[in-house]
Protein backbone atom coordinates (compact mmCIF):
# COMPACT_ATOMS: atom_id res chain seq x y z
CA UNK A 1 0.00 0.00 0.00
CA UNK A 2 1.36 2.97 -1.18
CA UNK A 3 2.18 5.98 1.70
CA UNK A 4 -0.79 8.78 1.93
CA UNK A 5 0.85 11.38 -0.17
CA UNK A 6 -1.04 14.36 1.64
CA UNK A 7 0.96 13.81 4.33
CA UNK A 8 3.63 16.42 3.46
CA UNK A 9 0.81 18.72 4.21
CA UNK A 10 -0.10 18.32 6.60
CA UNK A 11 2.70 18.22 9.03
CA UNK A 12 1.93 18.91 12.59
CA UNK A 13 4.73 18.93 14.64
CA UNK A 14 8.22 19.14 14.39
CA UNK A 15 11.10 18.73 17.44
CA UNK A 16 14.75 18.97 16.71
CA UNK A 17 16.26 16.64 18.81
CA UNK A 18 19.73 17.93 18.88
CA UNK A 19 21.04 20.75 20.42
CA UNK A 20 23.13 23.64 18.74
CA UNK A 21 23.32 24.29 15.08
CA UNK A 22 21.72 22.30 12.78
CA UNK A 23 24.64 20.07 11.15
CA UNK A 24 25.39 16.53 9.79
CA UNK A 25 23.88 14.01 12.61
CA UNK A 26 21.08 16.11 13.90
CA UNK A 27 18.01 14.32 14.65
CA UNK A 28 14.81 15.85 14.16
CA UNK A 29 11.23 13.98 14.88
CA UNK A 30 8.01 15.23 12.72
CA UNK A 31 4.60 13.79 12.66
CA UNK A 32 1.95 13.54 10.05
CA UNK A 33 -1.37 12.07 9.49
CA UNK A 34 -0.29 10.53 12.91
CA UNK A 35 2.87 8.97 11.31
CA UNK A 36 6.29 9.74 13.55
CA UNK A 37 8.92 10.23 11.37
CA UNK A 38 12.84 10.26 12.47
CA UNK A 39 15.03 12.11 10.15
CA UNK A 40 18.91 12.66 10.46
CA UNK A 41 20.60 15.64 8.54
CA UNK A 42 23.22 14.54 6.36
CA UNK A 43 24.52 17.73 4.75
CA UNK A 44 24.16 21.32 5.42
CA UNK A 45 25.57 23.87 3.19
CA UNK A 46 23.94 27.26 4.65
CA UNK A 47 21.71 29.10 2.38
CA UNK A 48 22.75 26.14 -0.50
CA UNK A 49 21.91 22.62 -0.25
CA UNK A 50 19.99 20.63 3.34
CA UNK A 51 19.96 17.04 2.76
CA UNK A 52 18.50 14.51 5.46
CA UNK A 53 16.58 10.88 5.66
CA UNK A 54 15.54 8.23 7.90
CA UNK A 55 13.20 5.39 7.65
CA UNK A 56 9.09 5.46 7.61
CA UNK A 57 7.20 2.78 7.04
CA UNK A 58 9.58 0.14 6.14
CA UNK A 59 10.66 3.24 3.72
CA UNK A 60 14.34 4.61 3.85
CA UNK A 61 13.70 8.07 2.63
CA UNK A 62 16.77 10.54 1.01
CA UNK A 63 15.59 14.21 0.40
CA UNK A 64 17.58 17.07 -0.58
CA UNK A 65 16.76 20.65 -1.02
CA UNK A 66 19.26 23.12 -3.27
CA UNK A 67 19.00 26.89 -3.68
CA UNK A 68 21.07 28.72 -6.21
CA UNK A 69 20.19 32.71 -5.80
CA UNK A 70 19.06 34.30 -9.17
CA UNK A 71 18.78 37.56 -10.00
CA UNK A 72 14.66 37.52 -9.78
CA UNK A 73 15.03 35.55 -6.09
CA UNK A 74 15.93 31.91 -5.52
CA UNK A 75 15.71 28.96 -7.62
CA UNK A 76 15.10 25.39 -5.42
CA UNK A 77 15.83 22.19 -6.72
CA UNK A 78 14.38 19.00 -4.33
CA UNK A 79 15.27 15.16 -5.00
CA UNK A 80 13.97 12.43 -3.16
CA UNK A 81 15.35 8.52 -3.29
CA UNK A 82 12.51 5.76 -1.39
CA UNK A 83 14.50 2.27 -1.23
CA UNK A 84 12.81 -0.66 0.85
CA UNK A 85 10.87 -3.63 0.92
CA UNK A 86 7.96 -1.60 0.41
CA UNK A 87 9.38 0.24 -3.11
CA UNK A 88 10.74 -3.06 -4.25
CA UNK A 89 7.15 -4.61 -4.10
CA UNK A 90 5.11 -1.66 -5.67
CA UNK A 91 7.15 0.19 -7.40
CA UNK A 92 4.79 2.21 -9.57
CA UNK A 93 2.96 3.10 -7.38
CA UNK A 94 5.45 4.29 -4.77
CA UNK A 95 7.25 5.88 -7.26
CA UNK A 96 3.61 8.12 -8.38
CA UNK A 97 3.38 8.79 -4.33
CA UNK A 98 6.96 10.05 -4.39
CA UNK A 99 6.37 12.61 -7.14
CA UNK A 100 3.24 13.78 -6.39
CA UNK A 101 5.07 14.35 -2.30
CA UNK A 102 7.90 16.18 -3.95
CA UNK A 103 4.78 18.87 -5.83
CA UNK A 104 3.55 19.29 -2.57
CA UNK A 105 6.76 20.10 -0.92
CA UNK A 106 7.31 22.74 -3.67
CA UNK A 107 4.01 23.75 -3.91
CA UNK A 108 4.14 24.27 0.14
CA UNK A 109 7.44 26.33 -0.06
CA UNK A 110 6.07 28.56 -2.55
CA UNK A 111 3.08 29.24 -1.40
CA UNK A 112 4.69 29.89 1.92
CA UNK A 113 7.59 31.71 0.91
CA UNK A 114 5.08 34.48 -1.69
CA UNK A 115 2.90 35.00 1.49
CA UNK A 116 5.60 36.05 3.17
CA UNK A 117 7.75 38.33 0.91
Amino acid sequence: MAPDVTMVMDVTTVTKDTPGRLRPGSVFRWETQRLGITSTVRQVVPGKRLAWGGPAQGITAVHVWTCTPTKNGVLVHTEESWTGAPVDTDTANLQAALDASLRAWVNNLKHGSEGHS
